[in-house]
């Protein structure tokens, strides 16, 4: 049995699959996601798995240079922005229109999505290197 911190599977693989530059993307139970992205479905009922629980378990493994979030959440989810801060106080955000958002989940590797309802709580992780 693997014994680090992510043991779903298909979560593992693409992490493991993921090089530099590369996107991965966690978000909340409504986020639109194109047939040519894979979804790996973790939501079970509403707020399960919370989006932050799933967020804090991906970046056990996977190296993060730049995060992407919406930009409405600023206004519309400042508490899930916070709590995004604080994870990762060193990694640089780039705030782009939500409407964006959606569009480049078709230059993701997976979108993994949680059991969360609250608004724009939804973010695209850019792969960093570890050398």
């Amino acid at each position: 049995m693997k014994k680090s911190t992510v043991i779903n599977s298909d979560i593992s693989r693409v992490i493991a699959q993921m090089g530099h530059f590369d996107l991965l993307s966690i978000g909340d139970a409504g986020m639109p996601v194109p047939m040519t992205t894979e979804k790996i479905d973790l939501a079970v009922t509403k707020g399960v798995p919370s989006f932050i629980d799933v967020l804090e378990n991906v970046l056990t493994e996977l190296e993060v240079q730049k995060i992407y979030l919406a930009e409405e959440i600023k206004t519309y989810n400042p508490n899930m922005l916070a709590k995004i801060q604080k994870l990762m106080p060193e990694v640089e955000i780039a705030f782009i229109p939500h409407s964006q958002m959606k569009q480049d989940l078709n230059r993701c590797h997976a979108f993994i999505r949680t059991g969360e309802m609250t608004p724009y709580a939804n973010i695209l992780l850019e792969s960093g290197v570890v050398f």
